[in-house]
């Protein structure tokens, strides 16, 4: 009993020799503890901020739909032979081919890509004018739109690989149709809005691409983080917080918001800018219209900038989201085709007739 009682007493000794050890050495490092316990207060809050933010921008990246510029009473649809192809990872994909007029000579095929939410039909909102010229016209459902296959695929208005691998498999299959006609296999590409960005990245891809018509481009992540910047007020309660985030702080939740939503989405979202530093160089027209609310001209003209020579860029007045088509449709017409006719076809064309406004010149 008594060696219970002292060995009880000599744990007790032992237990509070460590206490006062241990009370001394914080005693003697409490400025260091104090400042490791602050950087893990700063640690925890910067890491339940950015929590709150993905979680924000993750629906916001999912969930705003861009305004639609399609619209089946504001053009008279085309008919052409319809067609079925793969996309690059085998999805079934239907296309049309659109020719020229018989007797009007033959000058080049162009690859149509709609905008999202729309399908192959749109094109004759855009290259009716080509065809009266003498283009062929190929234009394509991308996946889950249309009659194109994809019912487990729900597509976004950001160009994805899986948009890329689309536009890709209808440029080969065009190419491949002139290859089998004993043409030249080089060909031009339209895109609108999304298919201009999944368009910009398949000329970095395919050489065979020689000249671009983009409308309404943008690329993914410079316009998620304005559109960040843009929302961010409706959702911070700090208005102080948000309102003095530097710019390397949208840049960064951008970067970690694509490393949540690529395998959440299970589609990866390459760069149209860093396409576009790596393409080489060939034409690029750049349509924008002034009054986009949903991609601001300075979008596009951050992708001008990037682009190699030669590039034009024309920002339409008073024109909304892909709507300078319908906003100066004479110029878009005369515009359009003075590119192809001087960068597909060839023809001996002086830069001002792509960079000129024909109704000015009538009325002068």
């Amino acid at each position: 009993m008594g060696r219970d009682i002292g060995t009880i007493l000599e744990t007790e000794l032992a237990d509070g020799i460590v206490i006062l050890a241990t009370w001394e050495w914080v005693a003697k490092h409490w400025a260091l503890l104090a400042i490791a316990a602050t950087l893990l207060s700063l640690l925890i809050g910067v890491l339940w901020l950015l929590t709150y933010y993905i979680r924000i921008c993750l629906n916001i990246f999912v969930d705003t739909p861009p305004p639609l510029s399609m619209n089946p009473v504001d053009f008279q649809p085309l008919e052409g032979e319809i067609v079925r192809f793969r996309s690059y990872d085998g999805t079934s994909l239907r296309g049309m081919h659109l020719t020229a007029p018989k007797g009007v000579p033959y000058k080049g095929t162009v690859v149509f890509c709609h905008e999202y939410g729309s399908d192959m039909y749109s094109c004759a909102r855009y290259t009716r004018p080509l065809l009266e010229v003498g283009y062929d016209v190929f234009t394509f459902d991308y996946r889950a739109h249309g009659q194109s296959s994809g019912k487990d695929y729900t597509p976004l208005q950001w160009p994805s690989d899986k948009e890329l691998g689309d536009t890709l498999g209808a440029c080969a299959y065009v190419e491949s149709a002139l290859r089998a006609e004993g043409r030249d296999p080089s060909i031009g590409l339209f895109g609108i809005s999304r298919g201009a960005g999944a368009g910009l990245m398949a000329a970095a891809a395919d050489p065979n691409i020689k000249a671009v018509v983009t409308d309404g481009a943008f690329s993914t992540e410079t316009t998620l983080t304005a559109l960040m910047r843009r929302w961010a007020h409706i959702f911070a309660t700090v208005k102080l917080v948000y309102q003095n985030h530097p710019p390397a702080f949208w840049n960064f939740l951008c970067w970690i918001l694509m490393r949540f939503a690529q395998p959440k989405l299970k589609r990866r979202f390459p760069s149209v800018r860093k396409a576009l530093r790596d393409m080489q160089p060939r034409p690029i027209f750049f349509i924008h219209g002034e009054r986009d609310s949903y991609i601001r001209v300075d979008q596009t003209e951050m992708l001008y900038e990037t682009a190699p020579t030669p590039k034009y860029l024309w920002v339409v007045a008073k024109a909304k989201h892909n709507q300078a088509v319908v906003t100066d449709p004479k110029s878009y017409a005369a515009r359009t085709v003075a590119f192809f006719d001087k960068h597909l076809a060839g023809e001996d064309v002086g830069e001002e007739c792509i960079l000129s406004d024909p109704v000015a010149e009538d009325v002068a």
